[in-house]
């Protein structure tokens, strides 16, 4: 076993299968997760990888230990698993390292009602108990009960979004060999789809390419197939198919402020006046269209904990990050790439417009898109990009510093987990864009000289 401390993030559980998470963990993680939610009842789901069935088993086998009983609902994408959790009612665990080479593992949790569990709200507590009872032995007492819900997590997301009617659609899908593979054709199944698919065989090594679709290199084959077959859009999931991004059908990407802006224009007119949640990085093209269609826009820092907060705070019909995350509160508040996607094919579908074209009415401005720098003393690169730009523009320090200017804005933040500085410019026109950026990673690069 490995240093607990190291493995428990501020959101979830992620380490090297065994070195830092093995059984005895995951059956003692079982256990702690029981005593210090008072769970009575726990529905539990794992992704492709060749570690993700027995650590949910092991699991199963802590958690009943302290006499919870256990829905298992087997392979699934982690918003299978919110909707097991919404659905059922119950607290639920989701074993996936997402993205992260096959090598890793982990565990995403919730309370009832997918309500997510993070360092301040019970992660920290179950990290520390399950310190204390790794090895211990256990004696089941719960029961298990092993359920299929991938029929009721698509018929329930066809609920959302209507697509009854929508003209027929060509659609290239790849899932990086993750649970993309396994759900895309559940949900699919009876819409006027042609779907291609790449790489839907299940396969936690991930022989083609790394699920994570923010990475360009991800994206090649996607685009290329796009292309060459003459589809309407590609659609591009990560290993636990919570994110997804959108390739149109010149087989160029389609920015996550593009599809968040879309998105919320939608939930407006179901919910007129609703909020509509979005992070400091996101295009300033988002807010200006969620006000043009009646909704309040609220800001928030990066990061699916504080995006999820606000959500709930607020009530916000639908909140999207620039990490192709996006979150509903129709779906208890949680994330679905899923239901993103099938927004963007009832977009496109209901019109006979090119998904260049939709989205060109949402896109706005230039984006640098995130760019990261190596930087050994972030607060001073920090200090010198504040002062470099002193009387420039409005500052503000709600996630590391974010200027605007006539026309402009940057953000630039520092790396929680690594010694990186990441650095985000939007401009009117692409020249600024370029000028403010190239201007910005100037100052920062003299500090890593």
């Amino acid at each position: 076993m490995g240093d607990l401390a190291k493995i428990f993030k501020a959101y979830d559980v992620r380490g090297v299968v065994p070195d830092e998470l093995d059984e005895p963990t995951a059956e003692a993680v079982g256990a702690a997760f029981v005593e210090i939610t008072g769970a009575e009842s726990v529905v539990v789901a794992h992704d492709m990888r060749a570690s993700s069935a027995p650590l949910s088993d092991a699991f199963v086998r802590g958690a009943r230990s302290r006499g919870a009983d256990v829905v298992h609902a087997g392979l699934g994408s982690t918003d299978l698993l919110y909707y097991a959790s919404g659905s059922l009612g119950l607290p639920g665990v989701m074993f996936t390292a997402s993205h992260n080479p096959a090598r890793y593992n982990g565990m995403k949790m919730c309370r009832s009602g997918a309500v997510p569990i993070g360092g301040d709200t019970g992660l920290t507590e179950i990290r520390d108990r399950a310190a204390e009872l790794v090895g211990e032995p256990v004696t089941p007492g719960g029961s298990v009960v092993e359920k299929d819900l991938l029929k009721g997590y698509a018929d329930h997301l066809r609920t959302l979004v209507d697509l009854r009617g929508i003209r027929p659609l060509k659609v290239v899908v790849d899932a990086g060999n993750g649970m993309g593979g396994h759900t895309v054709p559940a949900v699919f199944e009876g819409l006027p789809i042609e779907l291609v698919p790449l790489y839907f065989e299940l396969d936690g090594e991930f022989p083609n390419h790394e699920a994570n679709p923010l990475e360009p290199g991800n994206l090649v084959d996607l685009q290329r197939a796009v292309v060459e077959s003459g589809a309407d859009l590609g659609l591009a999931f990560d290993g636990d198919a919570d994110r997804c991004w959108v390739i149109d059908e010149r087989g160029r990407s389609v920015s996550p402020s593009v599809i968040t802006a879309l998105v919320a224009v939608r939930e407006l007119a179901k919910d007129p006046g609703a909020t509509v949640i979005h992070n400091l990085i996101t295009s300033h093209g988002v807010p200006e269209i969620v006000r043009e269609h009646g909704g309040v826009p609220v800001r928030t820092r990066v990061g699916h904990s504080f995006i999820k907060a606000e959500m709930a705070r607020t009530g916000a019909v639908f909140g999207g990050e620039h990490s192709a995350h996006y979150y509903f509160r129709d779906f208890w508040f949680a994330d679905s790439g899923m239901l993103a996607a099938l927004h963007v094919l009832a977009a496109l579908g209901e019109q006979e417009r090119s998904l260049s074209e939709v989205a060109g009415v949402y896109s706005r401005y230039h984006a640098s898109g995130e760019i990261n720098s190596a930087v050994s003393d972030q607060g001073e690169a920090l200090r010198r990009v504040r002062e470099e730009f002193a009387g420039r523009g409005e500052f503000d320090e709600l996630d590391g510093l974010t200027v605007t200017g006539p026309g402009w804005w940057f953000n630039l933040r520092a790396s929680n987990t690594e010694p990186l500085l990441r650095l985000n410019a939007e401009a009117a026109d692409e020249s600024k864009m370029t000028a403010i950026r190239d201007e910005v990673l100037a100052i920062v690069g003299k500090v890593s000289e």
